[in-house]
């Protein structure tokens, strides 16, 4: 089960060095055109949650990060053994929590800078980084994986 945790680091580790470049390479609000108008580098900084909110209330999110990493580990030891799929998900979640977390503990905010236009609705995506992918990935992945032990259940009570 352990080797699990090497996915969360890489995790951690990718979020934490693109950050790291965009901290050392650009100024906040810096932008690079990566694929105009949709696609962009923006260093930008977010003292809140996502979208912005909540901000500079670090002690909730001590708090409910901490409470999540544990709720993570507990529940990757007591229900993803034999459920490789369950585990991982578990873990790139696990990945995106440190990688936002460290952020919060040691520069008093999250490094932001994929700058997304969704085309045809001409929505500007609020911007985010690879530990706000790997959330959105992994929970996506969990409710899927949710929904296919539900559908093994049932076909087993039939």
């Amino acid at each position: 089960m352990y080797k699990y945790y090497g996915l969360a680091a890489i995790v951690v580790l990718l979020d934490q060095w693109t950050k790291w470049l965009i901290v050392k390479n650009m100024e906040l609000g810096d932008r690079i055109i990566v694929w105009d108008p949709w696609f962009a580098i923006l260093s930008h900084r977010n003292r809140g949650a996502a979208w912005g909110m909540l901000q500079g209330q670090m002690w909730i999110f001590t708090i409910v990060t901490l409470v999540v990493i544990g709720g993570i580990i507990y529940y990757f030891h007591k229900e993803a053994k034999n459920k490789p799929l369950f585990a991982v998900s578990l873990m790139i979640l696990l990945g995106g929590a440190l990688g936002n977390f460290i952020d919060r503990i040691f520069r008093g905010e999250v490094v932001d800078f994929i700058d997304v236009l969704i085309p045809i609705i001409n929505y500007d995506f609020p911007i985010f980084n690879i530990a706000d992918s790997a959330l959105t990935i992994s929970v996506i992945m969990i409710i899927l994986v949710l929904l296919k032990e539900e559908r093994e259940n049932k076909k087993k009570v039939k």
